[in-house]
């Protein structure tokens, strides 16, 4: 089964050696976006809402590289620096889902990159 990377300058490059994306078997598989701005490679704020709204937006534009939205989304993963943020978190990520919303897993990590508060990844399922 063929992997085909994607990349949007719509979202930050990585920070490693690692893809934005990668298609294989009919899905795209989604790295963690940060809440970073492309454009500076900086964060777009200091709080947990600014960061996993930029988050969301970030994996927004993965997502549209290949024509998804989350309405194709699956499986998303939310890394959180401090689970006390989880509402604050979850009220932003309401507002990017679709209903059904796919299904899910939270977890505190101990550190996230740059000192980041929030990562979320995506599994979506590819149009035909």
């Amino acid at each position: 089964m063929p992997r085909t990377p994607v990349a949007t300058p719509l979202a930050p490059a990585a920070i490693g050696p690692y893809s934005q994306a990668v298609t294989a078997g009919g899905f795209l598989f989604c790295s963690g976006q940060l809440g970073l701005d492309p454009a500076t490679g900086d964060f777009a704020g200091p709080d947990v809402e600014t960061q996993a709204e930029r988050a969301m937006t970030n994996l927004r534009n993965v997502l549209g590289a290949v024509g998804c939205t989350f309405a194709d989304v699956v499986k998303t993963t939310v890394f959180l620096a401090d689970m006390a943020d989880f509402a604050a978190v979850n009220a932003v990520y309401g507002r990017f889902v679709t209903d059904p919303p796919p299904a899910r897993s939270t977890v505190q990590v101990a550190a996230l990159p740059k000192g980041g508060r929030v990562e979320i990844e995506a599994i979506a399922r590819l149009r035909v």
